[in-house]
């Protein structure tokens, strides 16, 4: 059967080397077999008879204008008989097999992983105490612990904090790791995909034999942050010029190499964003020739009492679910609203409830300022059930969040009571233990509660004297519930109204602790201010806060609103911008 001629124009572009690359191993093994079998009697008739038919194929090769000279004389030889190929061509039996699967072999295209060099990881003993997974976060690059690194982590391994069961986890899978090994591959390294880790592909590597190094006298021998800083130097020497670099949390720590001339990273997997200006705000302005240049393709209608536009060009690719748009120009209207639909080309804007106006005032709360609005809509809708606010102290958190659940506990009876958590890290120095109960224990802790109740209550109640103020602060207090963030595994709230304050101040692990104890009918909100973070080695791109924002984005039941200008007071305004 004649071979189809080659394509004119893409065999132009290649080089006969590319030409090469193309054929597919499985025709190469078909060629040699073919090539070395011993021709059917009936074919060997009709080629002593002089009837070829795979001279036309090679001549029509041959004739392709920009066809390769080596592919066309392989197409040739394909055809000829084996009798009639060049001397050179020849090939014993037993070789012929392997010659062209070998050539196939070598010329297939391959995916191929970074040819870079591999580099040397050291970790510090708070990496695994922060994250126990960080072993299998280093791709294709080499770890090693040193010796000290596993006595540190054998001491923090006891009590009950978030501190010890890290340590205990990053115990565990160093013992998975060496059990799948055997102690005969300790020194030479363990693989860290053996436990099912195939994003890893590098080893682990312990210190098995003392190393020899020579830091500077000031530095004290016996403190175990300089004994790693001179296995680091061992290592440098011992495996120059390959790159051996110290990851730590703690900033010192990386001070002190760098000024000893040796390499140290922070550990960066953890960061949700590696800038907090790029945190998603939830918000966005139109551009001031929005209406000039969207006018005429916007729909427009009406259903109860929101505004409806359908809206395209540009600008639809960086919107989000629930993210909310403003416009605002001098001598024009302006739109508040917010994307409740996205699809293809097009988004859906919906107009906003003005909760800024006295008669939509939420338990006698009114915003006054943007963003607030924006968050109150959110608050106040029945379909969002996550809510994250982030702002400067002062913004209005605590009170928009405890106005609209009273609203929607009491009045509309939409949940059943209001329940308040907020970590519990201290600005100073810790005061000892507290005596009572929970709730009791809880109490210094919910100070904001309580100064946002009073203002709340003394709104709510206007002049009804001493004992309705009273029976006010009751009927609040019995819907409102403190719960310590420390016995929340393993719950479920129903129909529950959950305030998370201070959420700044919570890891990743224990915000998705929290928000999974959500059941059907709750509504979580997470308050905090990335400025204010008091958990030790924890920063703003690595807070649960951020994580959850830059999670959550974009889910249709979920909303984020950053809001920017403080309202307490002029002194905190002034305070939070010169501070």
């Amino acid at each position: 059967m004649p071979l189809p001629p080659a394509p004119t124009k893409r065999a132009a572009l290649l080089k006969p080397e590319a030409y090469l690359l193309t054929a597919p191993q499985e025709e190469a093994q078909e060629s040699a077999a073919a090539e070395t079998a011993p021709p059917p009697r009936k074919r060997a008739k009709a080629r002593a008879g002089g009837v070829t038919t795979a001279a036309p194929a090679a001549a029509k090769a041959a004739e392709v204008p920009g066809l390769p000279a080596k592919a066309a004389a392989a197409t040739q030889a394909r055809g000829q008989p084996a009798q009639d190929r060049p001397a050179h061509d020849a090939a014993p039996a037993g070789a012929s097999n392997v010659t062209p699967i070998r050539t196939a072999a070598a010329v297939a295209p391959r995916k191929r992983r970074a040819t870079g060099p591999k580099k040397m990881f050291v970790l510090d003993t708070n990496v695994l105490l922060h994250d126990p997974t960080s072993l299998f976060r280093f791709e294709e690059h080499d770890i090693f612990l040193p010796m000290i690194v596993l006595e540190e982590l054998d001491a923090h391994k006891k009590g009950m904090t978030e501190v010890a069961r890290n340590g205990r986890q990053a115990s565990r899978t160093l013992d998975a790791l060496a059990a799948a090994h055997g102690a005969d591959d300790m020194a030479h390294g363990l693989r860290l995909d053996a436990t099912g880790q195939r994003a890893a592909t590098g080893s682990l590597f312990f210190q098995t034999a003392p190393l020899s190094y020579q830091l500077p006298s000031s530095l004290p021998q016996g403190k175990a942050d300089n004994q790693i800083l001179g296995v680091v130097e061992a290592l440098r020497k011992l495996h120059a010029p390959r790159e051996v670099v110290l990851v730590s949390k703690d900033i010192n720590m990386r001070v002190k190499a760098r000024a000893l001339g040796l390499v140290a990273e922070d550990y960066q997997n953890d960061k949700a964003l590696e800038d907090g200006d790029l945190l998603y705000t939830g918000s966005l302005a139109l551009p001031p020739d929005f209406w000039t240049k969207a006018g005429r393709n916007v729909e427009s209608w009406q259903s109860g009492a929101h505004m409806y536009y359908r809206i395209g060009g540009p600008v639809v690719s960086q919107l989000m679910i629930n993210q909310f748009v403003y416009f605002e120009a001098p001598g024009e209207p302006s739109l508040y609203a917010r994307v409740t639909e996205i699809r293809d080309k097009t988004a859906v804007l919906e107009t906003l409830k003005d909760y800024g106006s006295a008669k939509n005032a939420v338990w006698g709360v009114n915003t006054r300022n943007r963003e607030q609005n924006f968050a109150m809509n959110l608050l106040m809708d029945p379909d969002v059930d996550f809510v994250t606010l982030t702002g400067t102290a002062g913004t209005g958190k605590t009170l928009m969040a405890l106005a609209s659940g009273l609203t929607q506990v009491l009045d509309e009876r939409r949940y059943t009571e209001i329940i308040m958590t907020r970590a519990t890290v201290s600005v100073g120095e810790d005061i000892g233990f507290l005596p009572g109960t929970e709730e009791e224990k809880m109490g210094p802790w919910m100070g904001a509660l309580d100064d946002n109740l009073e203002f709340l209550a003394k709104g709510d109640g206007g002049n009804a004297g001493e004992w309705g103020r009273a029976a006010t602060n009751e009927l609040i207090r019995s819907r409102i519930k403190i719960k310590s963030m420390n016995f929340m595994r393993g719950r479920t709230f129903l129909n529950k109204y959950v305030i998370i304050d201070e959420a700044q101040n919570l890891t990743p692990k224990q915000m998705k602790t929290l928000i999974t104890r959500a059941g059907p009918g709750t509504k979580i909100i997470c308050m905090g201010n990335l400025a204010q973070i008091d958990t030790p080695y924890l920063t703003e791109g690595s807070s649960g806060l951020t994580y959850a924002v830059d999670r959550f984005k974009g889910w249709p039941h979920s909303g984020h609103i950053l809001l920017a200008r403080g309202e307490r007071s002029r002194l905190a305004d002034f305070a939070s911008e010169v501070l």
